[in-house]
């Protein structure tokens, strides 16, 4: 699931950043009006935890490269032929006993 802001223009809303949907496809929205007191409470929040090292903040937007749909596939066949194995199994395997 992703989340964007987009900001309110002339009845219409405008996504600030740019969407990566095919033409046509479906997608399920959730309105939240951002409020900037809440945004300063979790801002209050997370600062100590970041400041102790037991939060990272996720990459922004762009700084994440993006696939495509073909090369997802392709990641996704060679995972799942790799070892013969479900990806779960590797999973589970490569973090050993804990």
């Amino acid at each position: 699931m992703s989340e964007i802001t987009v900001i309110y223009e002339n009845g219409i809303l405008r996504p600030l950043t740019p969407l990566e949907f095919s033409e046509g496809q479906q997608v399920r929205l959730r309105i939240l009006p951002e409020s900037s007191l809440c945004t300063e409470q979790i801002d209050r929040v997370l600062e100590p935890l970041i400041k102790a090292g037991l939060v990272t903040l996720p990459p922004e937007h762009g700084d994440v490269p993006t696939i495509s749909e073909a090369q997802l596939r392709e990641l996704t066949k060679s995972l799942q032929t790799a070892s013969g194995k479900p990806l779960s199994e590797i999973i589970i395997e490569d973090r050993g006993d804990l």
